[in-house]
């Protein structure tokens, strides 16, 4: 199974043969990939929506990466960020780390490395590197996607498991509807309205029926276990 099942990734570049190129290449990872080719556009959607990673070009029209990667820092988005630039100069790379940056790549570069390093981000952050996430007999694998319930493996789709994960990862918090819509689908991904409760039912189905609990007119969530 790939290793980017459920996870979303914002590329933020305005050379739309590479940004073409770099979204291609990662969706064949099984990424959720969204596209922006502006600073201002990065800023807003950095905001108002939840990513796994952010690939950013500097040289961005509008709002450069640079001043984009220091709003997000100062706003404590600690979204891992890879930087991509044609710009070489050490004082340059030296900027982009200072400013919170993860990880930086120069332009051009093969996009076996970059996805590489993009792997490298994104074991390193929320969590992901964790080997068992276990909640009343349920088993998680984060590393290969791996669902087990009293001993036995459950078959879960992509998006199944992508909510699975965010919700038994922080027992007691109640996700908002919108909030785990932004984890599992990407802009240009046809939604229908019911979408997310048809997860949470298979879900509940597939492993036990008191797993999620529904919070009326607010979210989901999966309670704490009692010690």
């Amino acid at each position: 199974m790939k290793e980017g099942l459920g996870l979303r990734i914002l590329v933020v570049e305005d050379d739309a043969s590479l940004a073409d190129g770099l979204v291609t290449a990662l969706k064949r990872e099984a990424y959720t990939v969204d596209l922006l080719h502006d600073g201002i556009h990065a800023l807003e959607a950095l905001v108002n929506e939840v990513f796994d990673l952010v690939i950013l070009d500097l040289g961005l029209p509008r709002l450069d990466g640079l001043a984009v990667l220091k709003q997000i820092r100062a706003n404590e988005n600690a979204v891992p960020v890879l930087i991509l630039t044609a710009r070489d100069a050490l004082e340059d790379r030296v900027a982009g780390l200072d400013l919170g940056a993860d990880d930086y790549l120069v332009k051009p570069f093969d996009v076996t490395e970059l996805k590489a390093r993009a792997r490298a981000l994104l074991r390193r952050s929320y969590g992901r590197a964790i080997s068992e996430i276990h909640y009343k007999g349920l088993v998680l694998y984060p590393a290969s996607h791996k669902v087990s319930y009293q001993n036995q493996d459950i078959n879960l789709t992509r998006r199944e498991y992508s909510l699975l994960h965010e919700l038994v990862s922080q027992p007691g918090h109640v996700f908002t509807r919108d909030v785990l819509q932004q984890l599992m689908y990407g802009w240009g991904d046809d939604v229908e309205s019911n979408a997310l409760e048809v997860h949470i039912h298979h879900l509940r189905k597939k492993l036990f029926p008191d797993l999620i609990r529904t919070i009326r007119g607010i979210g989901y969530v999966v309670d704490q276990e009692v010690a």
